[in-house]
């Protein structure tokens, strides 16, 4: 081989890998003018308010700092697969990611206490607690070595989420035997004890999904978010209550060693604006919510309380859980379910 062959081949080597690594990315680079640029990703499709206030977060940062740290945003599976957002900060392909922390199950027990959670805490007091209770402290105590942190107001709370769109009326516990759902987190783990057969399925593959008869009934997020993803055209009943998610929390998560590298008045501004957009998309599907019940019995869906037996079963279930939860899982767990076990009994006392 050639002199000038060897110097091409090995010119295409060190592209490949140049290109490799980019591809994976790093906890954060510099560009040549020493501007920071970071990668963030939400889980959700386009359509999804919170992809919509994730991406509007990034660019609030870029104006914020005046371009020194760049947050370049990112749909939900265009990236990495959806709901892999933390593992991919973690893997540093990014730097930040906005998700739900029951998507993290399969590492953290605990993170579905915290996320659409069976008998947890309602808006307001999700997002105290978090902030003002220690529930940020628990949370980064949750994650241990893994490269991934979060902050006071980095939660969204959101309203409590719609229990089901369903094609099958329920009308007693017994309509729950046998019932093909996407329920996620604990509240997916509860139902299937209950005799329901859940799966899990992105929130983008819902519409498909429901048109192909792999489910029957889904839950996902709020009644603003889900009349924009025109849930209306493939489920005619929708059924609300507070009993399987009270809120749908959200979490702004970022890597320990991007976080690290950013000058302190950089990490105050990042704050101040996540802190900002999450309360505001908190506001925005609460009042969005309101009218979109409207909307949807006027698109002819039919709008319903869930019936009270499937409600105290499902409390009921959730109780035995927890409590087996915090027996067998690691210390952590029942750390987070006590103190915010804690926190609900001081808020409910004001109330």
């Amino acid at each position: 081989m050639g002199i000038g062959k060897i110097k091409l081949s090995t010119l295409f080597v060190v592209l490949a890998a140049s290109a490799m690594m980019l591809a994976l990315g790093t906890n954060s680079y510099a560009a040549k003018d020493g501007k920071i640029i970071w990668k963030s990703s939400g889980h959700g499709p386009a359509s999804d308010p919170s992809q919509i206030f994730h991406d509007k977060l990034c660019n609030a940062i870029t104006e914020a700092t005046g371009g020194r740290l760049t947050v370049k945003p990112f749909v939900g599976g265009s990236i990495v697969p959806a709901y892999k957002e933390v593992d991919a900060i973690d893997q540093g392909v990014l730097q930040m990611g906005y998700t739900c922390p029951m998507y993290n199950l399969d590492k953290w027990p605990a993170a579905g206490l915290v996320s659409s959670r069976p008998g947890g805490l309602p808006g307001e007091a999700l997002r105290t607690w978090f902030d003002y209770g220690g529930g940020a402290d628990l949370m980064n105590k949750m994650m241990g070595d893994y490269d991934v942190m979060t902050f006071p107001g980095a939660l969204s709370p959101l309203p409590a989420e719609v229990f089901f769109h369903s094609k099958v009326k329920l009308e007693s516990l017994a309509d729950i035997k046998g019932l093909k759902a996407r329920c996620m987190g604990d509240g997916g783990e509860i139902l299937k004890r209950m005799g329901a057969a859940t799966v899990i399925i992105p929130g983008g593959q819902l519409y498909e999904a429901m048109q192909r008869g792999t489910i029957d009934a889904f839950e996902y997020s709020t009644l603003a978010s889900n009349w924009n993803m025109h849930f209306n055209e493939v489920a005619p009943y929708v059924y609300l209550s507070p009993t399987r998610a009270p809120s749908d929390p959200q979490v702004i998560f970022v890597s320990k060693k991007a976080w690290a590298k950013l000058p302190d008045d950089l990490k105050a501004i990042v704050k101040s604006v996540v802190a900002k957009y999450t309360q505001n998309q908190h506001e925005y599907l609460v009042y969005e919510s309101v009218q979109a019940v409207d909307k949807f019995k006027a698109a002819g869906n039919e709008v319903y309380k869930v019936p009270k037996d499937i409600e105290e079963a499902l409390t009921a279930e959730a109780d035995k859980f927890y409590a087996e939860k915090s027996k067998s899982e690691k210390p952590i767990f029942s750390e987070i379910y006590n103190s915010m076990k804690e926190f609900g009994e001081a808020y409910n006392a004001i109330k």
